[in-house]
């Protein structure tokens, strides 16, 4: 199977030695996600954003500030305030007593901030590693399409040499000559365009990982082999534990670890006081104490606690719709990936193999006169394009596929059963 599982990128880690020894080599799909696990900017980038938020989390664990104070007093005034021999000297320490939890608020803020990284690394990974799936799906495919274009090739060059030999037996006029080597040109053309989409696809693919010139080839891609998979309510019953609705989970227990701390901000915070001072006049000390607080905090905090309670509601209902978006596009993959595998089996065990002995018997009435050349041509060029029809119902089915692993991220062959196949294209 051409991708089973996108689940199987877990192991990206572990395969970095498995990369190819040098460029030239034929490169994997395990290959592929291995380079771009290791080098995509997008990945690499979680390492800053965690160090960021584990930052923010040591931010978050820190108490107020103590303050330290000095206040002169009853100084450089006129009498007997005259200089600083009736001055009050003071020194304090002050600080602010938080209340009703701010602190856990904070801290449990900051640290389901950290724990969202790992859903968003994870989403953000398959998302890449599909798009790997997609890039190296697109090389195999112009692989598959040179192919068949130079076995076109072949076959019309042969037509080329058979009218060649009747126009100078006199069995034939040069028109049929003319068709058929503009019919062997077309196909010529088509391999020419096979392999520009190659050489583009190559590159689409290379960028990934950062290289301009990339000279890889793939490894055998058996585009042919599509598995039967679950049937939709089953594969439904996954997205549950997807990193995409996972994500909302987090951003849950964000949204209720904010509404928390709007809630401690209805608790006024004490601020305290403490110090000793001097009087000049006499050089007696003297112990000084204070407390204040704010009024009216709850009625400040209500309108923060509302906008927390409303971002909490609507999250439920983003999440709702998410749920429904995913489940569209799960069962729109599947009926995709259950019509073009049904359509690769019945092309290839129902219409190539009579297309196949009709195009020969046709060619073999050709070349003793029994039948047109338009007949011969004609089954020809209906055999071509069932097969490009056959190779382009399997891509479609390989797009849909990488699209069910990227949503369920599990292993989609159905047990008990085999991997359907066809003829090699």
């Amino acid at each position: 199977m051409f991708l089973r599982s996108a689940a199987r990128a877990a192991l990206v880690a572990a395969l970095a030695w498995a990369l190819p020894a040098h460029a030239g080599d034929r490169l994997t799909l395990d290959d592929a996600f291995a380079r771009v696990a290791r080098t995509h900017p997008e990945l690499r980038l979680f390492g800053p954003r965690s160090d960021e938020r584990l930052a923010e989390l040591e931010q978050a664990a820190l108490r107020p500030p103590l303050r330290a104070g000095l206040e002169l007093e009853n100084a450089l005034g006129s009498g007997a305030l005259r200089g600083v021999d009736g001055a009050e000297l003071t020194l304090s320490l002050a600080g602010v007593f938080e209340r009703g939890g701010k602190l856990d608020a904070r801290r449990t803020l900051a640290q389901h901030r950290i724990d969202a990284l790992a859903s968003e690394r994870e989403a953000e990974r398959l998302d890449l590693l599909a798009e790997t799936a997609r890039r190296y799906l697109a090389v195999a495919a112009a692989d598959a399409r040179i192919g068949l274009a130079r076995e076109d090739i072949a076959q019309r060059q042969r037509t080329v040499g058979a009218a060649r030999q009747r126009l100078q037996a006199g069995a034939s006029p040069e028109s049929v000559l003319l068709t058929a080597q503009a019919a062997l040109a077309r196909a010529e053309l088509d391999e020419a365009r096979a392999v520009q989409a190659r050489d583009a696809a190559r590159q689409h693919l290379a960028a990934l990982w950062g290289e301009r010139a990339p000279d890889f080839e793939l490894a055998d891609a058996a585009l042919l082999e599509l598995p039967e998979i679950e049937p939709a309510p089953r594969l439904a019953a996954l997205l549950d534990a997807t990193p995409e609705l996972a994500r909302f989970t987090d951003a849950r227990r964000i949204a209720e670890a904010r509404l928390q701390l709007a809630r401690t901000a209805a608790a006024p915070d004490l601020d305290w006081q403490l110090g000793v001072r001097r009087l000049q006049d006499g050089g007696d000390t003297a112990l000084v104490a204070g407390l204040s607080w704010p009024l009216g905090g709850a009625r400040r905090a209500r309108p923060e606690i509302r906008a927390a309670e409303a971002g909490l509601a609507a999250l439920e209902i983003e999440r709702e719709a998410g749920g429904i978006a995913l489940y569209a596009t799960l069962v729109e993959a599947h009926g995709r990936y259950a019509g073009a595998r049904l359509e690769v089996r019945r092309l290839g065990e129902d219409v190539l193999p009579r297309l196949a002995r009709a195009a020969d018997a046709a060619a073999r009435a050709w070349g003793a006169g029994a039948a047109s050349y338009l007949e011969s041509a004609q089954l020809q060029s209906e055999y071509t394009a069932a097969r490009q029809r056959r190779l382009e119902a399997a891509l479609e089915a390989h797009r849909a596929l990488i699209e069910l692993q990227r949503l369920t991220g599990q292993p989609l062959l159905a047990v008990g059963h085999a991997p359907a196949q066809g003829p090699t294209p």
